[in-house]
């Protein structure tokens, strides 16, 4: 595993039913999840999941209801066992872990962020955020200090002597983040973290999530099933369907290569002007004297500055300086179009 690996997912299954291990073999001969169902009355849960997560980035695992995902990433943690495969940390295969070794795991490299909130209805906001310091055995003063920073890194300063019931659903969701933020882990799991909540207190915490990742970089395992919400935040994305990965990559790519027609039809609602980058178009070699436009422009913004261009091009720019390529309105305008086989609305 490389260094840039924070976890690496290696040929995992999960069966659920009495008998899990005795179907592997339908499963390896190709059983499908409702044949197992239907034939031997077990669920497959995951099918041969292999994934590389990259170390402090925001990996968005999505899909819809029964997919796997909430399944997969309890895995990560071991709060499910697998039927076969591994799970490396650091290195280090999560499914030879010892007691303590798991215990460890849980208290000090990774945290939890659960869809409903999972605070302690009769602990304070300030001793919900404490409650992982004080398992982790950290002294009262320093749990407090910690704490109350969070608190306040999350828009919740003097809420500290609330209690959960007391605050919005949004609220609650921040404690929960300042929670897991609170021991220092360098793994956050957040199974559906947002999907509770109204959409502007959504984009509210999508905004929160995002300004912390850009100063904290932890590594993310971030589950959702709603695509807007994975194109936003996540670094990378993977796409589950009856417990297998359908594809894994870079947002963009799967929006511009769409793996199979299912793909096709997830993104296919997506308003694309204001998911696509200029660096999924540009291409070719530099204008000379064209106006520089940043490569994660997208073309809902660069359309109105590649019409003013001279030509109607212009040069796109990496974060790092270097020269991608250039794009024309031309270009942009034709990535509007939905992919190949893409069903489209008349009118």
């Amino acid at each position: 595993m490389s260094d840039d690996v924070k976890i690496d997912i290696r040929n995992l299954y999960k069966v659920f039913g009495a008998h899990p291990e005795a179907m592997m073999k339908h499963v390896h001969a190709g059983a499908s999840k409702s044949d197992l169902l239907e034939q031997y009355n077990h669920v497959l849960g995951l099918r041969d999941i292999n994934l590389e997560i990259p170390t402090r980035q925001i990996q968005v695992i999505m899909g819809l209801s029964g997919s796997g995902k909430s399944t997969l990433i309890r895995h990560l943690n071991r709060l499910i066992d697998p039927t076969e495969g591994e799970i490396w940390v650091d290195g280090e295969n999560v499914l030879e872990m010892g007691h303590d070794q798991l215990r460890d795991l849980r208290r000090f490299k990774m945290s939890m962020v659960f869809q409903k909130f999972g605070l302690l209805p009769h602990r304070t906001v300030k001793e919900n955020v404490e409650y992982g310091l004080e398992i982790q055995g950290v002294n009262a003063a320093e749990a407090n200090k910690r704490s109350r920073h969070w608190l306040d890194r999350v828009g919740l300063s003097g809420f500290e002597n609330r209690y959960p019931g007391q605050l919005s659903g949004g609220m609650q969701q921040r404690v929960g983040l300042a929670r897991a933020l609170a021991t220092d882990s360098d793994i956050l799991l957040m199974d559906e973290a947002f999907s509770a909540l109204d959409p502007l207190i959504r984009a509210d915490m999508q905004s929160i999530l995002l300004d912390l990742q850009d100063e904290l970089h932890k590594t993310i395992v971030f589950i959702t099933h709603d695509l807007d919400e994975a194109l936003r935040i996540g670094d990378r994305i993977a796409i589950l369907r009856d417990g297998a990965i359908i594809q894994s990559g870079d947002p963009q790519s799967i929006i511009m290569q769409p793996a199979d027609e299912y793909i096709t039809d997830f993104i296919r609602e997506i308003n694309r002007a204001k998911v696509i980058q200029l660096r999924s178009v540009a291409s070719g070699e530099a204008a000379m004297g064209a106006p520089e436009l940043s490569s994660r422009m997208t073309l809902d913004d660069a359309l109105p500055k590649l019409h003013a261009a001279p030509e109607q091009r212009a040069n796109v720019i990496a974060p790092t300086g270097d020269l991608l390529g250039a794009v024309t309105l031309g270009d942009a305008l034709a990535a509007l179009a939905p992919p190949a086989g893409e069903r489209t609305e008349t009118y």
